[in-house]
């Protein structure tokens, strides 16, 4: 399988979208028309420029409105296919992509069809070129990748062969048995594409929502599997109409579309690459401070239960514990967590994450070009994050930590056990990359997307876990600027850990605990509780303990979620203590009160300010 992407994916000019592609590691580019009018050179030199780059032009599209058209269109058409011939000869390119006809002139009939595919690549094969016949799903009368193969078969022409097109063939649900018959050689071009599945016209659906492999909700694996039947080994280029891509910088884009053929490539042959890592959890989460910060920032630890079981001997490193939760405070003034420092200020800079088999782990993350890197400040192996955040890969049971000098024992706490899930915030037009990294890097499975209602707009949500849920990371983002989401990432300066949840199994002796140690829990209104007590038939006796701990509360089929807020620490970032009895959400129906409650002691504070000054 050779890779490739259409132009139309990316953003920026010509020139930019070729050398992103380039960079990324395609072998290949399909030029869209569009492209080619804009770029400031001749045909010969954008080829020539294709080749500098390493770059094979694929394909020239697209060639629109040609079969079944009446006369004189169809001798106009074939005289507009001798001109695209032209600049193709120019270009070094030797394939023309025809869509089926979408003309309301146009005739039906596979013979009629035939005929003119015949015609078309009879003046292309004198020429040495190819075309190729693809089935839009939206065509007038050939919408079906099967009719579209059909009409192939009847021109038997050397230079017409069909392209398979995955959106095309998925959204509409036909079946794929088809694929598996149509020999090799006749396939000129497979394009793939994923989509979330929206209940909307076909192509509004394709110019707008698709998306990456990995990043949609399409049978990918059952069409890459009727595609290896048919030993297929030609190109397979990404074909992407998505608004949010076009203000993404092309570089970002073209390395998520590399990722996205690799995840392809081991769909089709799951031994292509070493197994997902097995992630068994968070190992520790580094917070990175300035030195007068982090005073402050152990001072609140402290107070949620956290004891100081180990300091670097000469770094102004120390870490923290409770239960199974491993928290790192760095204040040092030079290295990795100061330069974040400097810019997000008090901040998660890292998550170490505890996976089996770390070699394979890492070759894996290197195929998937997310490069391991090793600090000199820090020897564990770490790719990049969010932001340029750092995922810090572990050998489970690592005994990481274990060179600090100890202080003082690990104690029960307020009884937090484990860390729950880590929220991160990111711009809107980042989700759908973070969604396919972390699936095909590290192999988690991704939810269902969630919107969730905010006082100023929707934030949306969505959670990558592991099977074993021990490892569950809550990706969030909102296109409304005055959101919570997006004022996080105002005052953080980009993306990041919003939030951590810590686990407890008894959410009122620890809230009860934290409170004692002078923790403030999020307010909760009494409406939300005559609601609870509406909806609910809980005991009155429960129902006041949550009432008196600002306790949200959630049930499924399954269990219940129990679950609370700390308030914000320095404006960025806020804790959550959640009790699970066989429970498998966030407590999403709970998100509209929880942000509401947040928002309004942002007020508070504001005019509180306003008061002072």
């Amino acid at each position: 399988m050779r890779t490739s992407i259409a132009t139309v994916s990316l953003s920026g000019d010509l020139r930019s979208k070729l050398e992103a592609i380039a960079a990324a590691g395609f072998e290949g580019v399909e030029l869209f028309e569009n492209d080619l009018l804009s770029f400031e050179g001749s045909p010969r030199a954008l080829g020539a420029f294709a080749r500098e780059l390493g770059l094979e032009i694929v394909a020239f599209q697209p060639f629109r409105d040609f079969e079944g058209m009446p006369e004189p269109e169809r001798s106009q058409a074939l005289e507009r296919a001798e001109r695209k011939f032209d600049l193709m000869e120019e270009l070094g390119t030797n394939l023309l992509l025809v869509c089926s006809n979408v003309s309301p002139h146009s005739q039906g009939g596979l013979e009629r069809a035939a005929e003119d595919l015949y015609e078309l690549g009879e003046r292309a094969r004198r020429r040495g070129l190819r075309v190729g016949f693809e089935a839009l799903a939206w065509g007038r009368h050939i919408h079906d990748y099967r009719d579209a193969w059909e009409v192939v078969r009847r021109a038997d022409h050397p230079a017409v062969g069909t392209i398979l097109d995955s959106f095309h063939i998925l959204a509409q649900d036909l079946p794929l048995s088809t694929i598996p018959r149509i020999p090799k050689e006749k396939i000129f071009l497979v394009q793939v594409a994923d989509a979330p599945r929206l209940e909307m016209g076909l192509l509004p659906w394709s110019r707008h929502f698709r998306n990456l492999p990995g990043q949609g909700q399409l049978p990918l694996a059952e069409f890459m599997q009727a595609l290896v039947a048919t030993r297929y080994a030609g190109f397979v280029s990404l074909e992407i109409f998505n608004d949010q891509f076009r203000s993404i910088p092309p570089r970002e884009v073209a390395l998520d579309g590399y990722r996205s053929l690799v995840y392809l490539r081991e769909l089709a042959n799951p031994q292509s690459l070493p197994p997902p890592p097995e992630c068994r959890g968070v190992g520790f989460i580094e917070f990175c401070a300035s030195e007068a910060e982090a005073v402050e920032l152990e001072e609140f630890l402290r107070r949620m239960g956290f004891r100081r079981t180990r300091k670097h001997r000469s770094r102004q490193v120390s870490l923290w514990q409770q239960g199974r939760i491993k928290l790192v405070v760095n204040a040092e003034k030079e290295g990795f967590a100061h330069a974040y420092n400097l810019v997000h200020g008090t901040s998660v800079c890292a998550l170490a994450l505890e996976v089996t088999a770390l070699q394979a782990a890492l070759a894996r993350a290197e195929a998937y070009r997310a490069v391991p890197t090793v600090l000199p400040e820090q020897p564990l192996p770490a790719l990049r994050g969010l932001e340029g955040s750092l995922l810090y890969l572990l050998e489970s049971h690592s005994s990481w930590g274990e060179d600090l000098e100890p202080l003082e024992t690990a104690g029960p706490g307020v009884g937090l056990e484990a860390v729950d899930h880590v929220a991160q915030v990111m711009p809107p037009a980042r989700l759908l990359s973070w969604r396919l990294f972390y699936r095909t890097v590290l192999g988690l499975e991704a939810s269902d997307l969630t919107e969730i209602p905010d006082p100023s707009g929707l934030i949306q949500s969505q959670a990558m876990q592991n099977p074993q849920r021990s490892l569950r990371l809550v990706l969030n983002a909102s296109q409304n600027t005055g959101t919570l989401a997006s004022r996080f990432l105002s005052a953080y300066y980009g993306g990041g850990v919003q939030h951590i949840a810590f686990a407890t199994s008894d959410i009122f002796a620890t809230l009860a605990a934290l409170e004692a140690n002078g923790v403030k829990l999020l307010p909760i209104p009494e409406n939300y509780y005559l609601d609870l007590e509406a909806r609910y038939a809980l005991e009155s006796e429960l129902l006041e303990s949550m009432r008196r701990y600002n306790v949200l509360y959630d049930q499924s089929t399954e269990g219940e979620f129990f679950h609370a807020y700390t308030q914000t620490f320095a404006d960025l970032f806020f804790f959550e203590i959640t009790q699970r009895r066989n429970y498998d959400g966030f407590g999403a129906v709970n998100a509209p009160v929880r942000i509401a409650a947040q928002v309004r002691q942002i007020r508070q504070a504001l005019r509180s300010l306003e008061v002072e000054f």
